[in-house]
């Protein structure tokens, strides 16, 4: 932030950006009286913020009144959080107090901006709090913690935390680029997760995109550049494809709007990277959404009149029938109802049709805010609990004192990111649980007392273990005995966390036997790689995991909230230290250093720089670097997922490295995958160009071919990415070659 007087032009911008806001507000208060709140809190913002400015040097009012429109336009909020958006600020960087606003606005909004505050000094305060001990509970895992129990006390402030990194985001080019790739880390391992999860749509996909322009910047130049070319192309076809529907549609008598829906840049990049194809295999790229206010004059239901449509479309064209999403008998947790469908376009493009009523479209757009709406006006739907019961679950996963503060972000992550799947009790009740759950799992959210009493499980009228995971779509009976209670085993299998927290209390209150039980374990695995259990060893591993006493060690184990997956790394000392944070490097990191440092990778007598060898970067990639204490850097891909969630969980590591030419003089090790049409002399013509034309060494070179259809992948040496994307150019042009695409090692 920066002071200067402003000018008459900044205080037209004021203005004209307060009047969009001041009108979108006016549509969502219910009466003058809630308007004139908002207008007191602006007028007390603008005084507060008066002559300061912010990095990209327009006035910093516009930052709040900007977090207020999103809040009321693309959230949904009423005047209490439009006037908390507005006011985020004014404690942070004023010196008016909580109590202040308190007395001015009353006890809901003071509190709001409350938890606004210790949001944000708390994310402010990461960089400032490095911590000289590695084995030190994560300090930002315990601000998460702080930032997400807000959940339980009021999602208001989440929700309007969200509006403000967006905004953030959006603006995120007047951040140095060290800073950059913090929030945008941040923003993909937390915000963007908790943005899903509750059900703000649009709000996820703008952030998404803004990651992968800024993460992978060539990648989301070309996928924009081939989608407006796409769009342009089909736009005749999408309209021919429409005609028919929409006329049907009248005639039956329905109220509704067609809109047409393209995939994001960052859904087709993902899409891309998670199925290893190129652009021209993204199949649904395009959708139609048809959105219908239902008719209350009908004597069919809502659900009943999504049927109706559907049955409206497929006698028009034909339909996939493994791609039929019902959402409307099954929602998603996060409250998202709709009827999917693929039909067969004339041209023979396959498009996906979107059927929602206006009540489904608000919630899928706008989330818990528009769900809350609805229930407030008196629509009850089948899924009004599911999210309820997600925050308790929350609340419950964050209190838990047995929850390691290294291991918290990868829960809370994980829980965010986990999709659910839906089964069925014998008598036919709908049920949700998360993917991957087992039958036991089942069992204990049913009732506790069943999972207590549990020895097995009928799936589908078949007798099955208590481990056996479950799929979308099974019957499950529980069987019980009277005399039956928790086993240690069941922890090693239990996925949902009110079950391992049920079991685990279980065997807390017979703590020297769960403590006996995880020194056998601990014994058994250290038996297994050489070694013996003394002081030493003790020592060592109650200081790599956190932990208080040797008995604190052994009862986290036996209750199965410490995994022993990394015991093999922290044993292998070398010279350099220890080895805990090899989950993460290849190499250990032993110190930070300044995150605003620039370096240069590849300059000789310069830093000492390792490649990482979980996304193998190339000179010409973007990439971002973590500088651990021996002062070597540690080189990630910018869009690598264990990059995301250092730099979200260690910020201060993170330093900006570049290129320097003399290290296109060495080679770095990368894989293309390959898929076509198999011929004769196609493998020799592979290799030669490889070999001969472009001088480069194979070190593996992996095809099969089955009926016809050929695929593999080759894995060779190149000095830079320009030599990449030529090899791929050229690989791309031989007779038989579909696809050549860069992978994974």
């Amino acid at each position: 932030m920066s002071f200067s007087v402003f000018t008459a032009e900044d205080y037209a911008a004021i203005e004209r950006d307060y009047a969009v806001l001041k009108e979108a507000a006016a549509r969502r208060c219910a009466d003058a009286e809630e308007l004139a709140v908002v207008q007191k809190a602006f007028e007390f913002a603008n005084e507060a913020h008066k002559n300061v400015r912010r990095r990209s040097g327009e006035p910093y009012i516009l930052h709040p009144i900007a977090v207020a429109q999103i809040v009321v336009s693309d959230i949904g909020l009423g005047y209490k959080s439009i006037s908390a958006a507005l006011l985020h600020d004014v404690v942070e960087d004023t010196d008016y107090t909580v109590d202040d606003l308190r007395n001015l606005f009353g006890e809901k909004i003071a509190s709001l901006v409350d938890g606004l505050t210790k949001i944000k000094t708390v994310l402010d305060n990461e960089d400032k709090n490095k911590q000289s001990d590695i084995y030190s509970q994560s300090l930002q895992a315990e601000n998460f913690k702080r930032i997400l129990l807000t959940l339980g006390d009021d999602v208001r402030v989440v929700l309007i935390k969200l509006a403000d990194r967006l905004h953030n985001c959006r603006t995120i080019e007047y951040m140095p680029e060290h800073k950059r790739d913090k929030i945008l880390s941040e923003t993909m391992y937390i915000f963007i997760p908790l943005a899903h999860r509750l059900g703000l749509f649009g709000v996820k996909s703008e952030m998404e995109n803004i990651w992968l322009r800024f993460k992978e910047p060539d990648a989301y130049q070309r996928i924009t550049t081939r989608i407006q070319q796409n769009v342009v192309e089909k736009e005749e076809e999408i309209n021919a494809f429409i005609y028919p529907i929409e006329k049907a549609l009248r005639e039956a008598g329905f109220d509704f709007v067609i809109r047409k829906r393209i995939k994001t840049p960052y859904s087709v990049w993902h899409k891309m990277q998670v199925k290893r194809i190129p652009f021209e295999e993204v199949y649904d790229l395009y959708a139609v959404r048809i959105v219908f206010t239902p008719d209350p004059a009908k004597t069919e239901s809502e659900r009943d009149q999504c049927y109706h449509i559907f049955s409206i479309i497929t006698g028009e064209y034909r339909f996939k029938q493994d791609r039929i999403r019902d959402w409307v008998k099954h929602p998603k947790a996060n409250g998202y109802e709709a009827l999917h469908c693929t039909v067969l376009s004339p041209n023979g493009m396959w498009i996906e049709v979107q059927i929602r009523s206006k009540r489904m479209d608000d919630i899928a757009e706008k989330g818990i805010a528009a769900h809350w709406s609805y229930k407030q006006s008196g629509y009850i739907s089948e899924n009004d609990s599911e999210m309820d019961k997600w925050l308790v679950q929350i609340k419950d996963i964050l209190v838990n004192p047995d929850v390691n503060a290294l291991e918290l972000l990868d829960i809370i992550h994980n829980d965010l990111t986990s999709s659910t799947i839906v089964v069925f009790t014998p008598r036919g009740e709908q049920k949700t649980i998360m993917k991957g759950a087992t039958a036991l799992d089942f069992a204990f959210q049913i009732h506790t007392e069943i999972g207590c009493k549990a020895i097995a499980a009928k799936v589908n009228m078949r007798l099955v273990p208590l481990s056996h995971v479950l799929k979308t779509g099974d019957q499950v009976e529980i069987i019980t005995a009277e005399n039956e209670h928790p086993k240690q085993e069941w922890l090693q299998f239990l996925q949902t966390r009110r079950a391992k927290s049920v079991v685990m209390d279980y065997f807390r209150s017979n703590r020297a036997q769960t403590v006996s039980f995880g020194r056998h374990i601990l014994e058994e695995q250290l038996q297994s790689l050489g070694y013996t259990l003394d002081d030493k060893l003790k020592k060592t591993l109650i200081k790599a995991y956190g932990v208080t006493s040797e008995d604190d060690l052994f009862l986290r184990i036996g209750l199965g909230t410490l995994k022993l997956n990394n015991l093999s790394e922290i044993l292998r000392k070398d010279s350099e230290g220890t080895s805990l944070l090899r989950r993460f490097f290849r190499r250990d990191p032993k110190e930070s250093g300044s995150p605003a440092e620039r370096i240069i990778l590849g300059r000789d007598g310069g830093t000492k720089y390792i490649i990482a060898s979980c996304c193998h970067p190339i000179p010409g990639d973007p990439v971002v670097g973590f500088r651990g204490p021996d002062g070597a850097v540690t080189v990630h891909k910018k869009s690598c997922a264990v990059a995301e969630e250092l730099a979200s969980t260690h910020g201060d590591w993170v330093v900006v490295p570049k290129w320097e030419e003399s290290v296109e003089d060495n080679s770095f090790p990368v894989r293309l995958s390959l898929q076509g049409l198999d011929r004769v002399g196609l493998l020799n013509e592979i290799s030669r160009y490889i070999s001969l034309v472009m001088g480069i060494n194979i070190r593996r070179l992996t095809l099969a071919s089955d009926g016809g259809i050929f695929e593999g992948f080759i894995d060779f040496y190149v000095s830079s990415r320009d030599v990449l994307d030529k090899m791929i150019r050229k690989l791309s042009g031989i007779e038989g070659i579909q696809s050549v695409v860069r992978t994974d090692l």
